[in-house]
């Protein structure tokens, strides 16, 4: 199991004073030194936190992955040709949510999803969709060509009663076996915390886990290294 750290709430601690401090690029070092497997950060159309000055830093200074999510847009498009991370998650935006409120709907909007799919293979950028644990967006996001896809796990974090958490649960490990079967890559993400990461991190086949708020929040307490090093031992399956 590989963990991305999605560094985003340092921009947006930076963003609320209008100045340089806290700087997203030395978040995502001290990230790495912590042991993470790569770096995620969102870029918005509205550019509300990160900036296209920060993705392309990122792109020079980090040692790891850089996964940029994006809408499926021309303009964003443009900017992810021209920086080149080593992957783009593709994920819905509207410009009044605090955060990004469930998956792609990739049967309505398929034939966009599908051809900002293919410019960004074309130019050997690896593709995820960022979807809900939905076995017909499974089965429709096979058909776009991307390489993989990322289960939006919001509904499972935001539970409470333990049989709403076993539902959900089960929901995810349903679209992770469809998910494997069409030879998907598989990764994971949006809420997990603390608490809630485990029974995620345990399930076959999904290699790789994206968490930013709770591990943000928590270094803001104990520092960027110690929470990422706390997050990677609760994310390995053998414990």
């Amino acid at each position: 199991m590989r963990l991305g750290v999605n560094i985003d709430h340092i921009a947006t601690i930076r963003e609320a004073r209008g100045g340089k401090e806290p700087d997203p690029i030395y978040a995502a070092v001290l990230a790495e030194i912590g042991g993470c497997f790569g770096i995620t950060v969102h870029l918005r159309e509205d550019r509300r936190h990160i900036k296209d000055r920060d993705v392309r830093l990122l792109r020079e200074i980090i040692k790891t992955k850089l996964n940029l999510e994006m809408a499926a847009t021309d303009e964003i498009t443009k900017v992810a040709l021209s920086i080149k991370p080593d992957q783009v998650t593709l994920v819905p935006e509207k410009r009044e949510e605090l955060t990004t409120e469930g998956g792609l709907d990739v049967i309505e909007n398929f034939d966009q999803i599908s051809h900002v799919v293919s410019t960004l293979q074309e130019k050997k950028i690896i593709v995820y969709l960022f979807i809900d644990p939905e076995e017909e967006q499974v089965k429709k996001a096979k058909k776009t060509g991307a390489a993989g896809i990322e289960i939006h796990t919001g509904v499972y974090s935001q539970a409470i009663l333990e049989e709403d958490l076993e539902r959900e649960l089960k929901r995810v490990e349903t679209v992770v076996q469809l998910a494997n079967k069409l030879k998907l890559k598989i990764n994971a993400g949006h809420g997990l915390n603390y608490q809630n990461v485990r029974p995620i991190a345990q399930i076959p086949f999904i290699k790789e886990l994206n968490i930013g708020h709770s591990i943000i929040s928590r270094a803001s307490l104990v520092g960027m290294v110690q929470a990422v090093k706390e997050m990677v031992f609760l994310t390995q399956r053998k414990i």
